[in-house]
This record gives structure tokens, sequence and C-alpha cells, in this order.
């Protein structure tokens, strides 16, 4: 409690500082002071998101824009993708077809560890396409595997198993999720920021953009934990039994499946083939909601499909826009761009662009929150792109949005972590151990891709 106390104290302290008439600061120095305001109260916890976020309406709407203007924010389309996709995952997990597609996926390893690894990673990203939430992703797979776990620890040795599983887990949902345009809340605002930048944005495009940072880094992954935790001799019989004893409890595929099956795959159609009818990502992903809640078409009801909407995400969702707006508008992203150019003007364009995701890979770090910290930094790095020369705004904004998703030294980093981390198969020296490699291989792959593969393709 002292600590929330001392933070809402030095929010007090600012708000006083900067919005009271004893002062007169310009609008890019107040600005500045409610992105530090709202960093300190979502970063700190000191109120549910929710609320602070509420309270950064207020604050815009007396201080900056007219109510109306501040709240058109809540209309945004990608609010409504957000949407969209809480109830379609709701549906997808509710109905049983995800976990049935999990063991579905883990059977293709044949009881074989190595690709039981190689294919939960690939369980991932399928999942990715339906489950726009790295908790729910999380949570769904951790629990799937900690139960063959549990069987295969009756038998014998599974240490390293649980830890190349369980912190692959861990990684792999963050990047999974950035590779999918609609895999996380972070990641739809990346492809919002994005599109703006790039007219030409569309679904397939996105993952054409990502695949080779993507597959690239999850290829080395596997080969790093094959390496740090060489898996324990398990008879493959053993863990192929296990997985279709489970796949026959499940029974024969429902009704409630088969029509969500069909609702995911015309809704993943439409998406993959938006250059041909022209109907955006958002526009596709509320007509695969309200199919889910249709009477005879649809799986569930209406009022079980609010239950999967995450009303406070969508408010700390909408909030972010708004703040990424002022930082715009207000011209405080010109400037701090400005400085950072004009301080490196007797540097080449690389060594900027290095040092910038470099800062940016180190203060993850410290950041819990994905898309408050990638509020600040993906407009700071676009408005920075059209001051470099030599290197597109989008580059540039893709290299600094693969910066932010991940992490990858400490447990709470990321909500997956300490998800994966209760189940006691890894400690957090593992993590670090493993995670000090992976940051570095990221890095690597984030300047083989800016320098590279997205000089080659955009």
């Amino acid at each position: 409690m002292s600590k929330q106390i001392t933070l809402l104290t030095i929010v007090c302290a600012i708000y006083a500082v900067f919005f009271t008439s004893l002062w007169d600061w310009n609008v890019q120095v107040q600005a500045f002071a409610v992105l530090l305001i709202i960093q300190i109260l979502w970063i700190g916890r000191v109120f549910p998101l929710a609320v602070s976020s509420l309270m950064l309406i207020v604050l815009l709407s007396i201080h900056f824009l007219d109510y109306d203007a501040v709240l058109d924010e809540f209309g945004s389309s990608l609010v409504w993708l957000l949407f969209a996709t809480f109830i379609l995952s709701h549906a997808f997990i509710q109905t049983g077809l995800a976990n049935r597609i999990s063991l579905g996926i883990l059977d293709l390893a044949k009881g074989s560890v190595r690709l039981l690894l190689a294919v939960s990673f690939v369980m991932m990203f399928v999942l990715t396409v339906f489950i726009p939430s790295n908790i729910g992703k999380g949570s769904l797979i951790s629990s799937t595997l900690d139960d063959l776990l549990s069987h295969l620890q009756r038998i014998q040795e599974t240490s390293n198993i649980g830890k190349s599983l369980f912190i692959g887990t861990a990684y792999v949902s963050s990047i999974a999720a950035a590779f999918v345009p609609t895999g996380a809340s972070s990641t739809i605002y990346a492809f919002g920021m994005l599109s703006d930048v790039s007219a030409d944005m569309t679904y397939v495009t996105w993952l054409l953009l990502f695949v080779f940072p993507v597959g690239l880094f999850v290829g080395g992954l596997w080969l790093l934990f094959m390496k740090v935790f060489p898996a324990e001799h398990v008879d493959r019989a053993v863990i192929a039994d296990l997985i279709q004893t489970k796949k026959q409890e499940m029974g024969s595929w429902s009704t409630q499946e088969m029509k969500m099956a069909g609702i995911i795959g015309f809704t993943l159609a439409l998406w993959l083939s938006q250059s041909l009818h022209g109907f955006s990502i958002p526009q596709v992903g509320l007509f695969g909601a309200v199919l889910t809640v249709l009477p005879y078409i649809g799986v569930m009801s209406w009022d079980e499909a609010k239950k999967g909407i995450n009303w406070d995400m969508m408010i700390f969702f909408a909030s972010t826009l708004m703040l990424a707006h002022l930082l715009l508008n207000t011209g405080v992203l010109d400037t701090v761009s400005g400085f950072m150019v004009a301080r490196g003007n007797d540097w080449p364009a690389y060594v900027i662009v290095i040092g910038l995701i470099g800062v940016i890979a180190i203060l993850r770090v410290v950041f819990v929150n994905v898309l408050g910290f990638m509020t600040i930094m993906l407009p700071l790095a676009i408005t920075a792109g059209e001051q470099i020369d030599g290197l597109s705004p989008l580059i540039i904004g893709m290299g600094v949005y693969l910066a932010c998703v991940p992490g990858f030294l400490l447990v709470t980093q990321s909500p997956v972590h300490l998800i994966t981390y209760s189940y006691g198969h890894y400690t957090d020296r593992d993590l670090l151990r493993v995670g000090s490699v992976s940051m570095l291989m990221w890095l690597v792959v984030i300047f083989l891709s800016v320098f590279g593969y997205w000089q080659w393709v955009v």
C-alpha cells in the first residue's frame, strides 16, 4: 500500500506542477507530463488498468481535446477488432475445439521428445490465429503439457523436457502473437500503426513481412533448447499412448465443434483473401463474431459471449490509442525524434537504428505491459524513421515493434511467464540462462530483417 501511496503522491505533484495556473507550460511539455503520469499509474499498478485509463480520458478531455473527440477512439476499427477477437477466442475455447486441435498437433510428434518441442511451437502459432490472448494460449497449453508431463514423471525423470516445453511456451506465445495480425492486443495496435505508414498492409502482407524473422528465431530457439536442456530419453510409445488416450477421452467431434471450425475457417479465409473482396480485417472479425451468436448457425448465446469480452482491456486499449495520437498531434514525438537524429548526425544511419533497437530491448526488461510500452516506442520509431536517411519509417517501425514484444530474462516480464513458472518446471536461473542467449539471438534476427530481408520485400 505504501508503494501505491508514494506513486500517487508523485502523480499528484506532477499534475500540480504542469496543469495548474501557477505556471504557463506549452502543450508539448504538458503532453509529456501526461505520458509520465499515465506510465506511472500503469507500470506501478496504482489502480487497475481500466481505472487508470479512465483517468487518462478525463485528463485529456479537460486539458487537450473536446470530450466527444476524446471518445472517438472507442469507435476505432482496432477497438472493434479486439472486441470481435475476444468473442471468437471465447467460442473457440468453450466449444472444446482448442483442446482438440492442441492434442491433434501434439500427436504429430509420434512420441518423439525432440519433435514434441517443435510441434508445441507449431501448436502455439496455430492457436494464435484463433486465440488473440497470450494469457489464454499460455493457460491452455501449459495445462495440457503439465498433464502430459505429470504422467511421464511417474515413469522417469523429465526435468529437461519440462524446462524446454514451459520456457518455450513463455517465449513462443509472444513471438507467435507478433506474427499473426490479430494475435494479441499489442499486435492489433502495431498493425494499425504500421498500416498508417503503408497503405498496402494486409493480413497476408503482414505474414510475409514477419515470416523470416519469426521462423528463423523459432528454429534457432528449438536448437538452443536441445543444446542447453538435452532431452531425457523417453520411450516414444509411452508419449504417443498418453496423447492418444487424451484424444479418445474427448470422443467424437460435437456439433458445436464442427460449427466453430466452419466459422473459424470462413473468417480466416476472408482475412487471407482481403485483397480480393476489400473488406477490412476488423470488418471480417466482427462478421465472424456475429456468426458465433446467431441462432442455429452460432455456438453460444449472447449472454455466454459477453463472458469472454475483457472490457477492462478494451478501455485500456482505446486509451493507448488516445495517448499515441496525443503525442503525435502535439508534436512531442517530432521533437524527441528530431533531438535523437540531430545528436546522431555524425553517425551512419545503421548505427542509430542499431542503438535505438538495442536500447528499446534493454528497456523492455523493466516494462511488463507490452502495449503501454509500445504506445511510446512505436510512434517514436515511425516518427524518427521519417527523419533518418536510407531506411523507411516502416522498416524502422517493424524493427522496434519486434524489440518491444518478447521478454526473455525475468519471470515478471510477461503474464505468460508467470503462468508457466507457476507449474514449477523451471527456475529463475533456468530462465536467465537460456534467456540471455535468446535475447541476443532475437536482436541478431531483427538486425538481419532490418538491413536484409525487409530491404528486399518492402
